[in-house]
């Protein structure tokens, strides 16, 4: 039924759960992908060797394992940061399932993949399950992370650029006042 004279019967237009799920889970599982792949090589190639300067006083490859969090703050806590991991990818794998914004898609696909990518390791990684190391390599001079971690920070540049904006995980806007 017609809400007023003159209003659209068909759904609000924009992409539908469905769509913005499938660009989800495809940014989640391709950004995944590209972390461990990555991890894998520099444990293989960089490991026990020296720095590979790629940009001159700006960027290396460098292999680091951290036991920590960002900055290798917080070495002696790894079990409570995989288990903030674990609840943070089941919140995301959740609000998901209300995606209607490619956007906000984006940035939950990042936000699980940089989640999923740093608890492989810490899962899987010496020296013991849920304590295991990340596998860094990727060095700016003032810290040295991976793909993980640049996909967490895309993530929340773009979930705060949302959020800014107005726009929500379902694809509405918050009224301008």
């Amino acid at each position: 039924m017609q809400a007023a004279r003159g209003t659209s019967l068909s759904p609000e237009s924009g992409p539908t759960t469905h769509t913005s799920v499938r660009l989800f889970a495809i940014v989640a599982a391709l950004t995944l992908a590209v972390d461990q792949v990555t991890k894998y090589l520099a444990v293989e190639k960089l490991q026990g060797r020296e720095p590979v300067e790629l940009i001159p006083n700006v960027l290396s490859l460098t292999f680091f394992r951290n036991a920590g969090a960002a900055f290798s703050t917080g070495t002696g806590f790894t079990l409570v940061l995989s288990l903030i991991a674990v609840a943070v990818c089941v919140a995301v794998v959740r609000m998901a399932t209300r995606l209607r914004d490619r956007g906000w898609a984006i940035g939950l696909g990042l936000l699980l993949a940089g989640a999923l990518g740093n608890l492989a390791d810490r899962i899987f990684r010496q020296p013991s399950p849920f304590k295991g190391h990340v596998v860094d390599f990727i060095d700016y001079g003032l810290f040295v992370g991976n793909v993980a971690d640049i996909a967490l920070t895309f993530a929340a540049i773009v979930i705060v650029w949302r959020t800014w904006r107005g726009i929500a995980i379902d694809g509405t806007r918050e009224a301008k006042q």
